[in-house]
C-alpha cells in the first residue's frame, strides 16, 4: 500500500480532477425543478448525514446500502454524458468498475475502482444540483459547507460520526460511502463538493481549469497540516479555489 503522503496527495489530485472534468450539458428536465432553495443542499448534507449517524450508529450501514444502490447509475449517467470526451456507450464502464471494486475489495485495485464509481456519481449529483440553482446561490452554498465542515472538524464533533459512517459494510460490497486509496479516506462530501464545482463552472472553461489548477495546489498545500493535525476538512481547499478563480478569471479575461 502506498504510504499516506502519497495516499492523501493522489486523494487531493483526485478532488482537482473533478473540478476539471464536467462539461457543460443541458439542463433539461433538472431546470424544471429551479430553486435557489436547491442551494442549502450541500451544507444540508453534512449537518444531516452527521446528526443522523450520531444519533443512530445503524443508520450508516443504511447509507453505505444507499451509496451501493445510488452510486454505480449515476457513474454511468457521468461516464455516457457528463465528463470530458463522453460517449453513451462509456457508461458500459461502470459494470467493471463496480465487478473490480467488489472482486478486489481491500487491495488497492478495488479501491481505486471505488473511488472511481464513487467520484462519478458525485460528478452526475453535481451536475444536477448546477442545473437546479442559479449560479451565484450554488456558490454561496458552497462556500456554506466548507465552513461548517470545518466548524465540525474543529469542534471535533464529525470526527466520531465520520469514523462510523467510514467502517460502515454493505455485507460483502464495496464501501461506495467512502473514498479511499491507499493509506488515506476522504468523505464522499470532499468529491461532491469538487464535482460540484467543476459542474457550477463547466460553462466557463477558462474559469474550471483554474479552478481544477488551484484546487490541486491549495489541496496538497493542505496537506502538509497532517504533519500537526489528523483530521482535515477537505472541502475547504476546493472552496477556497473557487472563491479565488471568482477573483482572477476577470483580470485573466481583461488581459486577453
Amino acid at each position: 500500500m502506498p504510504s499516506f503522503p502519497v495516499s492523501i496527495a493522489t486523494l487531493s489530485l483526485l478532488q482537482a480532477a473533478l473540478v476539471a472534468l464536467p462539461r457543460a450539458r443541458p439542463a433539461g428536465w433538472a431546470q424544471s425543478l429551479r430553486s435557489p432553495w436547491w442551494a442549502v443542499i450541500p451544507a444540508a448534507s453534512i449537518i444531516v448525514v452527521i446528526a443522523i449517524v450520531a444519533a443512530t450508529p445503524g443508520s450508516a450501514t443504511v447509507l453505505s446500502y444507499l451509496a451501493l444502490i445510488a452510486c454505480p447509475p449515476l457513474a454511468a449517467v457521468a461516464l455516457g454524458w457528463l465528463i470530458a470526451g463522453s460517449r453513451p456507450v462509456w457508461g458500459l464502464a461502470a459494470i467493471p468498475l463496480f465487478a473490480l471494486a467488489w472482486i478486489s475489495k481491500g487491495a488497492l485495485a478495488g479501491e481505486v475502482a471505488a473511488a472511481a464509481v464513487s467520484s462519478l456519481a458525485c460528478v452526475t449529483l453535481g451536475w444536477l444540483l448546477a442545473s437546479a440553482v442559479p449560479g451565484p446561490r450554488l456558490r454561496w452554498g458552497i462556500y456554506a459547507m466548507a465552513t461548517i465542515d470545518a466548524i465540525l472538524v474543529t469542534a471535533e464533533l464529525l470526527q466520531g460520526p465520520n469514523g462510523v459512517l467510514v467502517a460502515a459494510h454493505p455485507g460483502a460490497l464495496p464501501r461506495l460511502q467512502v473514498i479511499a486509496f491507499g493509506s488515506a479516506r476522504i468523505g464522499f462530501g470532499d468529491v461532491f463538493v469538487a464535482a460540484t464545482t467543476g459542474c457550477l463552472l463547466a460553462v466557463e472553461r477558462r474559469r474550471q481549469r483554474t479552478a481544477a489548477r488551484l484546487t490541486a495546489v491549495l489541496a496538497l498545500a493542505f496537506d502538509l497540516l497532517f504533519f500537526v493535525l489528523d483530521t482535515l476538512p477537505a472541502t475547504v481547499p476546493v472552496a477556497v479555489a473557487l472563491a479565488l478563480t471568482q477573483k482572477l478569471a476577470p483580470r485573466r479575461s481583461a488581459a486577453d
